[in-house]
């Protein structure tokens, strides 16, 4: 029996090592919208949208324009929604509650929970594009809200996408980032009050890329994930050293959230991404080399669960910009994973193809069946 315990305890010792703890890792999903012109050769049918995606594994989409018929394609699949309303129904949804009552009909009642929708994001970047429309936000976040709960529905999260490169000023260093004045105060600290009443989360639109282009001083290897000895930057006040761009700018957005009193408050990133073309030829840093090393770091990273510097759990979510290029045109950057016939623009895979997972699952296997044998002896 001594010598069965002895190799009983190896070869637990042994799955011990070989299968890590589960780490939080962030999900991983895309965004799509509906094109505005559709290639002659693919329709792009919300089914056959819904098809592809499910058969990329990818768990959850941001949906930038809510079509009732793309929720709908969702039934059954266990794919996460992230739902959005357009930016000029906001007034209109705060100076009236049935009309947030009727999206609500039109766009959840009908569904839900056979589509899973797990957020919905009351405007898009408004300070940006609709400066107007923001101080309505609020309003319109708590009458939708309000419809929901009137309806039973107490899953669904309800919050607005802010854009980082609106609302932080800078984003080095994070222990020193606040949001913007007076839109910090007047706009977003009632809205993070409302976040964490309700156990919403704070959305933001973060792309490394706009920050490497606005700030020279950056190497492209600092915004690519690039392991190299130089690569890094320290945040003195903390003592913190920064690897890559994108936990510098997730730490800038919770520093902020902090000075405000909400530093716990989950943070979901929107919208991120990496251009593989330019709007014109002084993008020379859009490529689509640039564009895949980008996108296979940032994967490798938020599966690796590491988090950031200042939160250890990381970002809950992250929706990379986006699934479906545009059909070319001049004076637009390219952005998806798939060409509009949707064909793969890159050689790896957005999913890891659960490699890890079937390898865990055979040697659990194994360590079972050599138990068993030796119990049997």
């Amino acid at each position: 029996m001594d010598s069965i315990a002895f190799y009983l305890l190896l070869l637990f010792s042994i799955t011990a090592v070989a299968i890590p703890p589960t780490s939080s890792a962030a999900t991983i999903g895309v965004t799509y919208s509906t094109p505005g012109s559709i290639s002659d050769s693919v329709q792009l049918s919300p089914d056959k949208i819904a098809e592809k995606i499910v058969s990329m594994k990818i768990p959850a989409v941001r949906l930038l324009d809510s079509n009732p018929a793309m929720i709908r394609a969702f039934a059954y699949t266990n794919v996460s929604l992230f739902l959005s309303v357009p930016n000029p129904l906001v007034p209109l949804l705060a100076s009236n509650r049935s009309l947030a009552m009727r999206w609500v009909y039109r766009h959840v009642l009908p569904f839900y929970p056979r589509t899973k929708i797990s957020v919905i994001s009351v405007g898009n970047d408004a300070i940006s594009y609709s400066p107007d429309v923001s101080p309505f936000l609020l309003r319109a976040m708590q009458n939708v809200h309000l419809s929901l709960t009137d309806l039973r529905i107490y899953k669904i999260s309800v919050s607005t996408t802010f854009s980082f490169f609106n609302i932080v000023p800078t984003a080095f260093p994070p222990s020193a980032a606040q949001f913007q004045q007076p839109n910090g105060e007047v706009i977003i600290r009632p809205i993070l009050q409302f976040l964490e009443r309700t156990n919403s989360s704070f959305l933001i639109n973060l792309y490394p890329y706009n920050i490497y282009r606005s700030n020279f001083p950056i190497p492209i290897g600092f915004a690519l994930f690039e392991e190299t000895p130089f690569n890094f930057r320290d945040d003195l006040t903390t003592g913190v050293r920064y690897r890559n761009l994108f936990d510098m700018m997730v730490d800038a957005v919770i520093s902020s959230m902090a000075v405000m009193g909400h530093e716990n408050l989950p943070l979901i990133v929107a919208e991120t991404g990496w251009p593989s073309s330019g709007i014109d030829a002084g993008e020379v840093d859009a490529t689509m080399l640039y564009s895949e090393m980008f996108l296979r770091a940032l994967l490798t990273h938020l599966r690796s669960g590491s988090g950031t510097p200042l939160r250890k759990e990381g970002v809950s979510e992250v929706y990379v910009f986006e699934l479906v290029e545009k059909e070319a045109k001049q004076g637009i950057r390219n952005w998806g994973l798939l060409h509009h016939n949707m064909t793969s623009k890159y050689s790896f895979e957005f999913s890891d193809g659960g490699e890890t997972r079937r390898f865990k699952e055979l040697l659990i296997g194994f360590v079972v069946e050599v138990v068993m044998l030796y119990l049997l002896m």
